[in-house]
């Protein structure tokens, strides 16, 4: 009687840990245009800067997540992700943001490609805005 007891006792705790229906959120993330940027005309090895980056956000169910940044040899893409709650009862008004992060200049290039992610063709293909910034002494 004791283990019958025992092994219904832990089903109903077993029951109570897991996730409501309610519990669980429609959570995605996305990658996001970038409609503006800032960023020096020229970099001197050695110094940190700051590049900041404009996008829209389609309402503000949208929140920043963080800055995309892959590397290839001098060339850098850069991207916007934000984290999109489909629970949350949102305003549908577009929304403007910014986004910085910091670009140490090491010494091993004499200047950088930025490609700044601007979404995707018909195709399927990513298109983006270049931005050369030499680096000088």
């Amino acid at each position: 009687m004791k283990k019958i007891f025992l092994l219904v006792l832990s089903l109903f705790v077993l029951n109570g840990c897991l996730p409501d229906d309610d519990d669980i959120r429609d959570i995605s993330i996305e990658f996001l245009p970038i409609d503006s940027y800032e960023i020096p005309e020229e970099f001197h090895s050695g110094e940190t800067y700051e590049i900041t980056v404009g996008y829209t956000k389609p309402n503000d169910c949208y929140q920043f997540r963080d800055i995309f940044f892959a590397a290839n040899g001098n060339e850098r893409i850069v991207a916007v992700t934000n984290t999109i709650d489909n629970a949350l009862n949102c305003d549908f008004s577009p929304v403007q943001d910014e986004a910085t992060f910091n670009f140490l200049v090491n010494g091993f290039f004499d200047h950088y490609v930025f490609k700044l992610w601007q979404g995707r063709d018909n195709n399927g293909n990513d298109l983006y805005t270049i931005v050369e910034v030499p680096v000088v002494e």
